[in-house]
């Protein structure tokens, strides 16, 4: 965000081509965009990979309290 008010910023302080402005705040905002979603989709892994291991452990405490209740 902070990438995108300095663009702004100086976009509106320069004597720049418009055209050639534009351009780059799109391709800022893409490269955000793509930065954004890469950190989610890290994140949806973590969280799967952390809700994968607390179901094994809580399958194996459950395969071990049944088992101890047999002996």
């Amino acid at each position: 965000m902070m990438v995108c008010s300095f663009a702004v910023a100086f976009v509106a302080c320069g004597g720049k081509d418009k055209a050639a402005a534009a351009e780059k705040m799109k391709a800022d905002s893409i490269k955000m965009a793509d930065s954004i979603a890469k950190v989610q989709a890290e994140a949806a892994v973590v969280k799967m990979k952390a809700d994968s291991v607390a179901k094994a452990d809580s399958v194996a405490a459950a395969t071990k309290a049944a088992s101890e209740k047999k002996k």
